[in-house]
């Protein structure tokens, strides 16, 4: 009689955790939605309209947040605006998806580069070298990147102040 009751639980146990699993989907599949909307969103960035493909991406992401091509556009449109750090943390993103997707290393150690952070470009080289085990494109590119090292940070020119905008030195005594 104690058997029949720590029976029935197991049993029921058993079928809540086996319904559970079949429900999910495996990661390799995206909603179709969310493909759709990546793609309007790269036809629109192809177009020059920025904000409306980050829009479209943004979208892509709230009906399956596992789309790992989403992060990688919109990392690139942040690289296009000269947003590294924002480029950095989307590449990020998709690198938590999947950590061996190359061109997300590429692309977060070139935008690492535009942020001066050498050490780290240098790194995501390193792995990408790791994975490919040969010669490919991502390394090539991410090489020249890193030799050619980040831009220069544009140096404030001063203004010239007119004679008349000086403040008169006998203007405050009494």
């Amino acid at each position: 009689m104690r058997f029949t009751t720590i029976s029935a639980a197991a049993a029921l146990l058993v079928l809540t955790v086996s319904t559970s699993l079949s429900a999910q989907r495996p990661d390799s599949q995206l909603d179709p939605r969310s493909v759709e909307l990546v793609r309007q969103a790269r036809s629109a960035q192809a177009a020059g309209n920025l904000g409306g493909a980050n829009d479209l991406l943004e979208s892509a992401l709230a009906v399956d947040p596992r789309n790992r091509e989403a992060f990688v556009v919109l990392a690139d449109i942040a690289r296009a605006q000269s947003l590294p750090g924002k480029a950095i943390r989307f590449y990020g993103e998709a690198l938590k998806l999947d950590p061996n997707d190359v061109t997300a290393l590429r692309g977060q150690g070139e935008a690492m580069v535009a942020k001066g952070a050498m050490t780290r470009a240098k790194d995501n080289l390193t792995k990408i070298k790791t994975i490919c085990k040969a010669v490919c494109a991502d390394a090539t590119t991410l090489t020249a990147a890193i030799a050619k090292g980040p831009p220069p940070t544009p140096t404030p020119t001063p203004t010239p102040v007119a004679a008349n905008d000086a403040p008169a030195k006998d203007a405050a005594k009494p």
